[in-house]
């Protein structure tokens, strides 16, 4: 009798091997039968050390892709050790990268109006500007782009990108005068 995971299991060995149906097929290197030997043990080592968020399976498909990447299994002296530690590594980078996912969700976490921050520079005057003359002025000015790109970023024509870019700086030059006065 058999479970749901290992009719699965069975299912993606499937798709990993070669069909007999009639079609091109690649030469028999071995890898297939290798695969469907490894398989059982990848699977319960990826079951173990997989995060909740991913499919152990998927690991197992990412580690087998990365190893084919340089060659066949069968050149390999221990494909086993090497397909566990490519399995372990992976579900490691995966679990570092949720983890700094769920460090950095209440910091993304929508904040109310009350909690607006005051910045130490001049980046309060350049929150004044409208959301368009911000990003025009950042990119020519910060990234140094030409005005076609900054025309074809904001949707606008070169002429019309090179005026907003022109404005934002004489609105932002007026801003940061009227704080001088003060």
């Amino acid at each position: 009798m058999r479970t749901d995971d290992e009719t699965c299991d069975a299912e993606v060995i499937a798709r990993v091997t070669p069909s007999a149906e009639p079609g091109p097929t690649p030469p028999p290197d071995g890898d297939d039968e290798l695969v469907r030997q490894l398989y059982p043990a990848l699977h319960r080592l990826a079951c173990v050390v997989c995060p909740p968020e991913r499919d152990p399976r998927d690991l197992i498909q990412d580690a087998l892709e990365r190893a084919l990447r340089h060659g066949p299994l069968g050149a390999l002296d221990a494909p086993l050790p090497y397909l566990r530690r490519a399995v372990v590594r992976l579900a490691a980078n995966e679990r570092r990268g949720l983890g700094r996912l769920r460090r950095a969700t209440p910091r993304l976490a929508p904040t109310s109006d009350a909690e607006v921050p005051a910045y130490p520079s001049d980046v309060g005057e350049l929150l004044a500007l409208a959301p368009l003359d911000r990003a025009a002025l950042w990119l020519a000015d910060v990234e140094g782009r030409p005005s076609a790109e900054v025309a074809e970023i904001l949707g606008c024509r070169p002429d019309a990108a090179r005026a907003r870019v022109a404005r934002a700086r004489r609105k932002l030059r007026s801003l940061l005068d009227e704080e001088d006065a003060r």
